[in-house]
């Protein structure tokens, strides 16, 4: 979770393995509101001095000017500078962003990416893989499909890259080219895939067959809870038997849209999750009763290895209150609270102050959520695009 300082910006929870290749919107990032009231935690790293000595980072900037063969540029340096300030918590969620950095940042949060529009994964043998291209967009139209084995994103391997790394190296300016090289099946192929900015409704609902209620949330961001609220109205007037909730691939989103979408499920006062400092509680989530509640209907939220922060919270939420189930794959595993800082000239710092608990207890970092019902996605289930996973749930709900 993320909370950010920017004048009443928002408050996010936001994995920054993204799944979706959106921009890419893929799949995982690294988000409430300025309506959460920000407490003060207490000091954790009082053993630092309370000023640096930075004698020897000048020795080593002088002779990095006097002898490095090459061109360096004074904000590159400093954008190095603290960056690895930022690394030396050896935090991956502790990350300092240049302007140009939390540009791109922010316009995930929104929703809006540039990429090519698909979304990856892993298969069981660890290889980097396209889930689904998504319809319409640049890899769809290029002719990239479901299974492919991606094996080079611009000439660089993907053997020791993670989902994340490669959405960093895929994502690019709208009207930029990205090349992908894949194995589908014997054949190598070579794909030249021109970006563009794809923006997607983080909302997608439907009426299944058995009149069970289908939502998928890709993200939570700023229209997700009335989105969701929508959703939830059309399930109302249609009397839906049950509900699927697909939380697959959502690396996490604004927090306060994750409690609103909680809100749809749960009664007044119903614990979302708390944040602690040590055992110090910063701030405890509770449900308020929305106008148009779901409460009641069966449910089966989606969740895989995919499904991180946020997602992890809802799915949380909704299963140690007793209203739903999870079926599914272990969920990713980010239980740490962030907070993001501005600094001079756009740049931006998010930096890990706390974490945050389920309502039974427990915190889910770098172990995530166990489904009720394991059910994996087979290489075969992903190249025949037979989701066994929402079969499975949608057995679940027509058995009650």
């Amino acid at each position: 979770m993320i909370k950010i300082h920017k004048k009443n910006k928002k408050t996010y929870i936001y994995l920054s393995s993204v799944i979706f290749v959106i921009g890419v919107f893929i799949l995982g990032i690294n988000i409430g509101n300025g309506n959460i009231a920000i407490v003060k935690k207490p000091t954790i790293s009082s053993n630092l001095p309370q000023n640096l000595d930075y004698s020897s980072v000048n020795q080593l900037y002088k002779l990095i000017k006097e002898n490095y063969d090459g061109s360096l540029k004074n904000q590159q340096v400093l954008d190095g500078l603290k960056t690895g300030l930022a690394q030396s918590t050896n935090d991956p969620y502790t990350e300092y962003f240049s302007a140009n950095q939390a540009k791109i940042l922010n316009s995930e949060i929104s929703g809006t990416f540039s990429g090519i529009g698909a979304q990856m994964g892993k298969n069981s043998q660890g290889q980097l893989i396209v889930v689904s291209p998504i319809t319409g967009f640049p890899a769809y139209n290029s002719g990239v499909k479901a299974g492919d084995i991606i094996t080079s994103i611009n000439g660089k391997s993907t053997a020791n890259l993670n989902v994340d790394e490669a959405v960093n190296i895929i994502r690019g300016p709208q009207g930029s080219f990205v090349k992908l090289d894949v194995i589908r099946g014997s054949s190598q192929l070579s794909f030249k895939i021109k970006r563009d900015t794809i923006s997607l409704p983080s909302v997608n609902s439907k009426i299944l067959t058995g009149n069970i209620g289908y939502m998928q949330i890709t993200q939570f961001t700023d229209d997700t809870g009335s989105l969701a609220l929508k959703a939830a109205d059309q399930f109302r007037r249609s009397n839906v038997k049950g509900i699927i909730l697909d939380l697959r691939g959502n690396p996490g989103g604004l927090v306060d849209q994750a409690v609103e979408v909680c809100n749809l499920w749960l009664k007044t006062g119903q614990l979302i999750l708390t944040e602690k400092s040590g055992e110090t509680v910063l701030q405890t989530y509770n449900a308020t009763q929305s106008s148009k509640t779901l409460n009641g209907i069966p449910t089966v939220v989606l969740i895989d290895s995919g499904s991180a922060s946020a997602s992890e919270i809802t799915a949380g939420a909704l299963h140690d209150n007793n209203v739903a189930s999870t079926l599914g794959v272990k969920s990713f595993g980010k239980g740490v609270v962030q907070q993001i800082f501005n600094l001079t000239g756009g740049a931006e710092a998010k930096i890990t102050i706390a974490k945050w608990y389920r309502p039974n207890g427990a915190n889910i970092n770098k172990i995530g959520i166990t489904p009720d019902k394991n059910v994996p996605l087979s290489d075969a289930d992903i190249s025949n695009k037979v989701d066994a996973q929402l079969n499975a749930a949608l057995g679940v709900l027509t058995q009650n």
